[in-house]
């Protein structure tokens, strides 16, 4: 029989075990992160075994998978003119060309920012080639890459292209 003139004051912290469900947390993952340094796991062994997730998907990214191949690549050899180097910038739409030897070789590339600063030289670029206005040491990656790390040297030069060679 319940007595209603008897009621205990519930009091609205002991319906909700808040701090012991953060220590236990707090504690596991203690135990985790002590654990994975034991046994030396890696972000790679993370994306190993997690590959469905975004940090897996973000460590096992290769650069092969995001970038732009075949005809696509803009690309001009150094003696065309700088208008035709232009018009190739133009047409493949991604604000630089590959300057390329005869043999297929990078010689250097030639981006959106060359043509601003040479436009503040000269106003006349009849006679200038593509191998007069590009970067001849153009910031380049390893085919087979990590997407992730192509971000980083992105980020770190503040450019927006870079060039995937197989050799360096």
């Amino acid at each position: 029989v319940l007595d209603a003139s008897v009621r205990e004051e519930a009091c609205p912290h002991d319906l909700a075990p808040t701090s012991s469900t953060t220590a236990t947390l707090a504690l596991g993952d203690a135990l985790a992160i002590s654990l994975l340094d034991r046994r030396e796991f890696s972000r790679e062994d993370f994306a190993l075994y997690h590959p469905g997730g975004s940090l897996g998907k973000r460590l096992l990214l290769k650069i092969d998978e995001l970038m732009v191949t075949g005809d696509a690549i803009p690309r001009v050899t150094g003696n065309v003119p700088l208008r035709d180097a232009i018009f190739e910038m133009t047409t493949k739409r991604l604000g630089c060309t590959c300057v390329v030897r005869g043999d297929g070789t990078l010689e250097g590339v030639l981006t959106d920012g060359d043509l601003r600063r040479l436009l503040q030289r000269t106003s006349d670029i009849t006679k200038i080639t593509a191998s007069h206005a590009m970067s001849p040491k153009p910031k380049t990656i390893l085919q087979g890459s990590l997407a992730v790390v192509a971000l980083q040297e992105m980020e770190s030069y503040n450019i927006t292209q870079l060039i995937v060679v197989d050799s360096m």
